[in-house]
């Protein structure tokens, strides 16, 4: 597909990119061989191509989730100013 310099502009106009006179013919002849590479890839037959969420077939390694810190909550709360039924108490800032 071979792309003219009034088709150039038009993308560029809607592109709001701004094209001085002498590059058009370079940006149609670079955007033209781009979309001759999109029809050449269309062309494939990737029908027996599975779909992929990842090009590297490698799974994710995680940590087993398991606690590894010591429960210091009561020894937290016990200088803690104020605290009710596990909970920290703050005073009220809207009011």
């Amino acid at each position: 597909m071979s792309l003219s310099a009034d088709q150039i502009r038009q993308v560029a106009h809607l592109a709001r990119l701004e094209l001085k006179p002498g590059q058009t013919e370079a940006y149609a002849q670079q955007l033209s061989n781009i979309m001759a590479l999109v029809d050449q890839l269309s062309k494939v037959d990737a029908s027996q191509v599975p779909p992929m969420a990842h090009p590297l077939d490698m799974h994710q390694r995680l940590r087993p989730d398991v606690v590894t810190a010591p429960n210091l909550r009561e020894q937290f709360q016990a200088i803690a100013p104020a605290t009710e039924n596990g909970l920290y108490l703050v005073p009220k800032v809207i009011e």
